[in-house]
Protein backbone atom coordinates (compact mmCIF):
# COMPACT_ATOMS: atom_id res chain seq x y z
CA UNK A 1 0.00 0.00 0.00
CA UNK A 2 1.29 3.56 -1.19
CA UNK A 3 1.85 6.33 1.73
CA UNK A 4 1.07 8.77 -0.77
CA UNK A 5 4.19 10.31 -0.23
CA UNK A 6 7.28 9.24 -1.64
CA UNK A 7 7.50 5.77 0.61
CA UNK A 8 7.75 7.62 3.76
CA UNK A 9 6.12 6.80 7.13
CA UNK A 10 2.95 9.05 7.38
CA UNK A 11 3.59 12.51 8.84
CA UNK A 12 1.92 13.98 11.62
CA UNK A 13 -0.24 17.05 11.25
CA UNK A 14 2.41 18.81 13.20
CA UNK A 15 5.69 17.67 11.24
CA UNK A 16 3.50 18.90 7.90
CA UNK A 17 2.91 22.00 9.01
CA UNK A 18 6.66 22.71 10.15
CA UNK A 19 7.39 21.25 6.64
CA UNK A 20 4.73 23.70 5.27
CA UNK A 21 6.38 26.66 7.29
CA UNK A 22 9.77 26.05 6.32
CA UNK A 23 8.91 25.67 2.55
CA UNK A 24 6.77 28.97 2.84
CA UNK A 25 9.99 30.92 4.37
CA UNK A 26 12.23 29.43 1.37
CA UNK A 27 9.97 30.61 -1.03
CA UNK A 28 9.65 34.01 0.76
CA UNK A 29 13.33 34.70 0.50
CA UNK A 30 13.71 33.81 -3.05
CA UNK A 31 10.68 36.42 -3.96
CA UNK A 32 12.93 39.05 -1.61
CA UNK A 33 16.16 37.98 -3.58
CA UNK A 34 14.13 38.32 -7.02
CA UNK A 35 12.41 41.86 -6.31
CA UNK A 36 15.89 43.07 -4.64
CA UNK A 37 17.60 42.46 -8.14
CA UNK A 38 15.11 43.88 -10.07
CA UNK A 39 14.25 46.65 -8.25
CA UNK A 40 15.87 49.91 -9.50
CA UNK A 41 17.92 52.27 -7.42
CA UNK A 42 18.93 55.33 -8.72
CA UNK A 43 21.37 56.07 -6.09
CA UNK A 44 23.38 52.71 -7.21
CA UNK A 45 26.11 52.63 -9.04
CA UNK A 46 25.02 49.01 -10.52
CA UNK A 47 24.22 47.79 -13.51
CA UNK A 48 20.38 46.91 -13.44
CA UNK A 49 21.54 43.24 -15.88
CA UNK A 50 23.85 42.37 -13.49
CA UNK A 51 21.66 42.93 -10.40
CA UNK A 52 18.71 40.89 -11.57
CA UNK A 53 21.38 38.14 -12.11
CA UNK A 54 22.27 38.12 -8.98
CA UNK A 55 18.77 37.98 -7.48
CA UNK A 56 17.88 35.32 -9.40
CA UNK A 57 20.92 33.86 -8.65
CA UNK A 58 20.85 34.22 -5.09
CA UNK A 59 16.80 32.75 -5.82
CA UNK A 60 17.83 29.32 -6.95
CA UNK A 61 21.10 28.95 -4.53
CA UNK A 62 18.03 29.38 -1.69
CA UNK A 63 15.55 27.08 -3.68
CA UNK A 64 18.14 24.17 -4.39
CA UNK A 65 19.72 24.57 -0.82
CA UNK A 66 16.28 23.57 0.79
CA UNK A 67 15.48 21.39 -1.58
CA UNK A 68 12.88 23.01 -3.58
Amino acid sequence: MSTGNGGHPPQTTDERLRRLESQVETLAGAVRALAEGLERIPSQDVQQDEQAARGARMAHELLLSQGL
